[in-house]
């Protein structure tokens, strides 16, 4: 029985016949194909002479029955901003009806009860979905760091007759049938860019080079019972490589440059993937997801209605925090939504405080509006701006330049950064937690052995930017065609001895000692003693453990940062040996 047949079946099993023009326009075959089926399944036994489903038929769709469903809904939905600061996009407000509601009930208008949500971001938020629907949550704690195949891989055991379903799909029809007598994958009846795969004459899927034309992706998908047992061997291999981390689930459907499943056609106007505020916007003007907070501080700051309000994109998530990028004419602007946990760690007021000593000076970016309460800021979009890049020479003797400069203004705010105050602050707020580091204790006791020496050495101090790193550098060409050079974020600024933001810079660019000694003959012209020289190894040291805390506490809250953490504790350690034997040289001990 081939793909047309079977439609022609579940079309009969779900309206009847009513003859064969109707047949032809519903399953979208010509009259002729529509009557060659027709033939086929009457001599196979699964229709009688007057069209009607015999035992046999019926026979297969018991044993056809859809049995469950999996809804993906772990991600961050990081392309959601500022939506996503708020609440899942699984959750969204699409037509008085929340997005992930719909799709359950669309599931039980076809008896579909057996229903599993792999949840990961925001997974609180969907909780209450098991007492009013009955759906079983499970959670993918690797959300963070790994992709919807992972998610499935989590639920394999429940795969076999089985939709799965995105969780930011907004269907108008109800796509779900009781009954599926083949795996299929849906697309979009329209072609454009950004597809891997196009419709083939024999509604396959094939995959299609980059940048080619293809029907657009929807997501939802069926696998029936041998298809799903390839998937879930695929998806076990896949999950235990690396390289397949960020990988889609789909990337199991994938077989001698073709989906192993049929393609399952849907008109473009019947469907809607939200996966922007925009997207949102677009189908659904009224939702009241659209009235975030971020969005009113936009409207209240320029006096606009977020219909104007456009070109909303996502920047990479931050260390600390989510920034978005945003147009209201011809102007663009960044805005900045402070991450997990900030608020513990950064002193809003203080940070307000210091753009507003700095401003006008052409230091820092020009500051639209920051609010010291909850820390939202924006700020205008620097046009083909780009980070230094801390192995090119030229580059690291501007940012040098810059921070030398900056330093010698000798500017004054009311507050310090303390670092070793900052250091036992972070330990303190993982709340009696023991460190993951086994030999932390001892680590600790060396770094707070370097403080005698900082303090002996340590310059006047001045405002310094604490996190003098070189994508905080952005370099850009202003309205003359001139080079700039600006500092952003300055959330850890505070009056300190300006030689901690050499060793900053060195950290976070994770450079060797080689590299370390040069970037000190940078800032220094070439003239930097012994003593201040061993102070910076010292910095290094004290800040590598203090970032290694910081790290710590974020990855309480979910946030991992990879080799970074690791490095910065690596920095606490090498570096307080090297202060050790250059001090040895001089006959010293710490």
């Amino acid at each position: 029985m081939n793909k047309r047949e079977k439609d022609i079946l579940l079309i009969l099993q779900k309206e009847g016949f009513i003859n064969q023009r109707n047949l032809s326009e519903v399953c979208k075959s010509s009259l002729g194909a529509v009557n060659r089926a027709l033939k086929n399944l009457i001599q196979n036994g699964y229709l009688n002479e007057n069209i009607n489903l015999t035992e046999k038929a019926y026979e297969l769709f018991r044993q056809k029955r859809t049995k469950n469903a999996i809804i993906l809904a772990a991600g961050f939905g990081m392309r959601m901003v500022p939506i996503n600061t708020e609440i899942p996009k699984g959750l969204l407000n699409v037509y008085g009806e929340i997005l992930i509601e719909r799709i359950i009930r669309q599931l039980h208008e076809v008896g579909i009860y057996e229903i599993y949500i792999v949840v990961g971001f925001m997974k609180e938020k969907y909780e209450c979905l098991i007492d009013k629907y009955g759906i079983e949550l499970i959670v993918n704690p690797e959300y963070s760091k790994k992709n919807n195949l992972y998610s499935l891989h989590l639920v394999q055991k429940h795969i076999s007759n089985t939709y799965i379903i995105p969780c930011d799909i907004w269907c108008k029809n109800n796509p779900f049938n009781s009954h599926e007598l083949y795996s299929w994958y849906m697309v979009s009846d329209t072609q454009g860019n950004g597809s891997s795969v196009r419709v083939n004459r024999k509604q396959e899927l094939v995959a299609i080079p980059d940048n080619a034309l293809g029907n657009t992706m929807i997501g939802i998908s069926y696998l029936e019972r041998e298809k799903a047992k390839i998937v879930c061997e695929r998806i076990n291999q896949l999950s235990k490589e690396p390289l397949y981390n960020n990988a889609f689930w789909e990337e199991s459907l994938y077989q001698d440059n073709k989906m192993i499943v049929f393609a399952k056609l849907i008109s473009s106007m019947d469907v809607a993937e939200i996966n922007t505020y925009e997207q949102l916007r677009e189908l659904d003007g009224d939702s009241n997801h659209l009235k975030t907070e971020a969005m009113n501080v936009i409207g209240e700051v320029f006096c606009v209605n977020n219909t104007d309000v456009y070109n909303i994109d996502v920047l990479k998530k931050g260390m600390t925090n989510r920034s978005f990028l945003f147009s209201i004419g011809d102007q663009r602007y960044i805005m900045r939504i402070p991450g997990e946990g900030t608020d513990n760690l950064i002193n809003r007021v203080q940070e307000a405080e210091v753009y507003t000593v700095i401003s006008g000076r052409n230091i820092c970016d020009d500051v639209a509006y920051i609010n010291p309460q909850n820390g939202y800021k924006i700020t205008k979009y620097l046009e083909g701006a780009r980070v230094c890049d801390p192995l090119n020479a030229d580059d690291v003797k501007k940012c040098m330049d810059k921070l030398r400069d900056f330093h010698r203004m000798q500017i004054k705010v009311d507050h310090e950064f303390d670092v070793f105050g900052q250091l036992e602050f972070y330990e303190q707020l993982w709340k009696g937690a023991a460190s993951v580091y086994r030999d932390y204790t001892e680590t600790k006791k060396h770094i707070l052995e370097l403080k005698k020496y900082i303090h002996a050495y340590a310059k006047q101090k001045v405002l310094c930017h604490i996190d003098a790193v070189p994508d905080n550098f952005l370099f850009f060409t202003d309205t003359d065609g001139k080079e700039e050079i600006r500092l952003i974020d300055w959330e850890y600024a505070g009056m300190q001895d300006p030689h901690i933001d050499i060793a900053m810079f060195s950290i976070y660019a994770l450079y060797n000692k080689e590299q370390i000694d040069n970037l000190i003959d940078i800032y220094f012209e070439g003239k930097c003693d012994r003593k201040m020289r061993i102070k910076i190894y010292c910095y290094v040291a004290v800040c590598g453990l203090l970032w290694s805390n910081w790290c710590e506490y974020k990855r309480s809250l979910g946030v991992e940062f990879g080799e970074y953490s690791l490095r910065q504790y690596r920095y606490a350690k090498d570096y307080y040996r090297i202060v050790q034997e250059e001090l040895c040289k001089d006959g010293i001990s710490i």
